[in-house]
């Protein structure tokens, strides 16, 4: 005995109905509004030091972005840090470090937006351990 299967255009229709309304569930959510039409907030700093305590001496920087971290030589811990400090560099908590009392005059700067704020910041250090221990990683750009 030979059975012939017919299916209904209405069953094949509300199969496919199924099937497209089963990967509406699965597909992934739409991006959040900011990343979707509008830009993100900028969030970048130009920060660097000058040695010897006058602009003219020797300079180093780095244009440090953190979505994602780079530009920098230790953007990933310098974007942390002033991620807990909310971009605020003065806010960054200092180490507990013993620098010697050695004069060699360092000023740090950084201009910048972050998440859109400005960001201003000038402060000038005995010397370059204590800048670091004041300001973390923020500054740290002879180091890898």
């Amino acid at each position: 005995m030979t059975y012939i299967t017919y299916t209904s255009v209405k069953a094949v229709r509300g199969a496919l109905l199924a099937v497209i309304a089963l990967l509406a569930c699965v597909a992934p959510a739409p991006a959040r509004a900011e990343t979707r039409g509008a830009a993100a907030p900028d969030t970048w700093l130009a920060v660097g030091v000058d040695r010897n305590g006058t602009r003219t001496g020797t300079t180093s920087g780095a244009m440090l972005r953190c979505d994602p971290p780079q530009g920098h030589p230790r953007a990933a811990a310098a974007c942390a840090e002033l991620a807990a400090a909310n971009g605020r560099i003065s806010d960054i908590p200092a180490e507990d470090t013993i620098c010697t009392m050695i004069h060699a005059p360092v000023t740090a700067h950084a201009h910048g937006k972050w998440r859109g704020q400005p960001v201003e910041y000038t402060e000038t250090f005995p010397n370059a351990c204590v800048m670091r221990a004041r300001t973390g990683s923020v500054f740290a750009l002879d180091e890898a």
